[in-house]
């Protein structure tokens, strides 16, 4: 077995876009792949200093989008690009952009899935950034991704993930099991 150095391998990674607004208003999204759930109701995200970060200290909202495959190209350049240096950012994008209805945050209609979040917590504040606990509001998901229980349905959303050993994206695949109930056949 090779060894290798402590390193943020964590698999899969999640592809989350922050969605916030700034001072004036104007929608901003980043790209966080380090993210996860924090308990039910929460979410933590890793975050360095960003206009996104500029933007919580005026604001407690934010909104979390996960990218899919169609949305992998917009995804990645909300990354790279920095909206303290590129003002018209999100016009790039080409996303369709409203107001969050149930938080002051923007909400990005081409994902299938969003999550409405107020800030709870800054863990470590400093300069270089943060770790953010955000308290689920509400979940937004778009009627075509719902299955026919009327809850989300993942592999119809084409969700990505993030490899940060090679630097890709993955397309999440199909059902392979069930949790909390596949492993019974092995009790006794």
């Amino acid at each position: 077995m090779k060894k290798f150095k402590s390193n943020a391998w964590i698999l899969p990674q999640p592809v989350l876009i922050i969605g916030t607004y700034d001072k004036e208003g104007k929608p901003n999204a980043m790209n966080a792949a380090w993210g996860g759930q924090w308990d039910m109701h929460e979410i933590v995200i890793s975050l360095g200093s960003h206009a996104t970060t500029d933007n919580l200290k005026t604001s407690e909202f934010f909104t979390v989008s996960f990218a899919t495959v169609e949305t992998m190209v917009a995804s990645d350049y909300v990354g790279i690009v920095s909206g303290r240096n590129t003002p018209n950012k999100i016009d790039k994008t080409g996303w369709t952009v409203e107001k969050s209805p149930n938080v002051n945050a923007p909400l990005f209609t081409d994902f299938p899935m969003t999550l409405e979040c107020r800030v709870k917590q800054k863990i470590s504040e400093a300069e270089d950034g943060y770790n953010l606990v955000g308290e689920i509001v509400s979940i937004l998901c778009d009627d075509k991704y719902l299955a026919e229980d009327g809850k989300p349905d993942v592999e119809k959303m084409n969700l990505i993930t993030y490899d940060p050993v090679h630097h890709s994206y993955i397309q999440l695949g199909k059902t392979v099991g069930y949790a909390f109930s596949d492993g019974k056949q092995l009790k006794g």
